[in-house]
């Protein structure tokens, strides 16, 4: 027994204020309870898809990068992809264990750093393919990868302090942001990041509450702005008139899509496909080509669907939500992974000139595994909910009345 006195109205007697610490089980179970389930099983079922793809595609590849002094087995890229696959798990589930706020800062300071690392590329970062895009800094990493899920909650962020300000000039200030990330791309040069960048930026501006005229006006200016990209710029102008009039980029492409039927509906099998030999970047780009010719279209069909589902599935999460900033991340986040994709597909598909993108969560990649693992993991947290409170529909016109942007 205590050998303190009872003093009547003494705080000494009053119980702890503060919560207990909870375990980690605890703290699992309760993520387990809040997360959304199905977005975690599609996703994981397409990285198990990317697992067998890459497997399928890693011999084309290390049979081309090979040479008399450096033979790669074939199945160099699969186990290295396997390794990156476990280290995204372990980013994911990192990440969807933040609570929303301590993962909105995380994203701001990883956003800074990236923009930093950005400004460090053109000068002492390592050149591949004609592109200078990764920074060696103990480890190689492609810093405009783990800007993509930061830049969406960055803009998410600012664009929510309208439902406080009405009067905050909220989107001059994300349009400064976009120009200064398009610029530091557009130097490396990146034209695909670029496009998938500004296209999110006006996604999420249209979400935030965007009158029609204005909508009018960005688009003319976007139109204006990459009709002067194809004059001005190099790089574009290189890609657009090989993707329209043949040469390299055309060929890829073209090869890329006779690949992609090569197998019919149910595909060659197994590492029998033939084509892919001749493919180049057969692991990473032209993935979606491979899975077509040893998988068959069916599968790629299958492919398609889960990323339909995973973009249907967060946007029915969200009918619900009181919170425009998690409303906006969310989005953002989901229009990360599913224009990254649909681009991929499209050039696939001899569609859209070559632009260099990884196929989310499936093509082999180290920076492009990770930081795709933590976008969704950023997603997870954005929205989990706990099951037993009920939540009413964000009122649109409610948070944005005043501002003049409701039509």
């Amino acid at each position: 027994m205590s050998s303190r006195p009872y003093i009547p109205g003494s705080a000494q007697n009053l119980p702890s204020l503060v919560p207990p610490r909870r375990s980690l089980r605890t703290e699992l179970r309760i993520w387990w309870r809040e997360i959304d389930r199905t977005l975690l099983f599609l996703v994981i079922l397409l990285m198990a898809l990317g697992s067998a793809a890459v497997a399928a595609a890693s011999p084309a590849s290390a049979r081309r990068l090979s040479s008399s002094a450096t033979q790669l087995p074939d199945l160099y890229f699969y186990w290295l992809h396997l390794r990156w696959q476990a280290l995204g798990l372990v980013a994911l589930i990192g990440a969807s264990l933040l609570p929303q706020e301590r993962a909105r800062r995380f994203a701001i300071l990883m956003g800074a750093a990236m923009i930093a690392a950005l400004l460090l590329v053109p000068f002492i970062g390592q050149e591949v393919n004609g592109a200078r895009r990764w920074l060696r800094l103990g480890i190689i990493f492609q810093p405009s990868e783990f800007l993509k899920p930061a830049f969406a909650i960055v803009l998410a962020w600012i664009l929510s302090w309208r439902a406080r300000d009405p009067n905050l000039p909220v989107i001059p200030i994300t349009g400064v942001i976009m120009g200064l990330v398009a610029a530091l791309l557009m130097a490396q040069p990146n034209f695909g990041d670029t496009i998938l960048f500004a296209g999110v930026w006006f996604l999420m501006v249209l979400l935030s509450g965007l009158p029609v005229q204005r909508i009018a006006a960005m688009g003319g200016a976007g139109v204006a702005l990459l009709t002067a990209t194809y004059f001005l710029y190099d790089n574009a102008r290189h890609r657009i008139d090989a993707f329209l009039g043949g040469g390299t980029a055309y060929d890829q492409v073209d090869l890329a899509s006779r690949t992609l039927v090569a197998g019919g509906w149910t595909g060659s099998g197994l590492w029998l496909g033939l084509r892919k030999l001749s493919l180049p970047e057969a692991h990473t780009d032209y993935i979606f080509s491979v899975i077509g010719e040893e998988f068959g279209l069916l599968v790629c069909m299958l492919v398609i669907l889960i990323y339909l589902a995973i973009v249907a599935r967060v946007f029915i999460r969200l009918v619900g939500e009181d919170n425009l900033f998690t409303v906006l991340a969310a989005a953002g986040l989901t229009a990360q992974i599913g224009g990254q994709a649909f681009i991929n597909i499209l050039v696939n598909l001899q569609l859209f000139p070559s632009k260099g993108m990884t196929l989310p969560l499936i093509s082999y990649g180290g920076s492009s595994t990770v930081a795709m693992c933590l976008t969704v993991g950023f997603l997870l947290a954005m929205t989990r909910r706990n099951p037993y409170l009920s939540r009413e529909k964000f009122d649109w016109r409610e948070a944005l009345a005043g501002t003049g942007d409701v039509r």
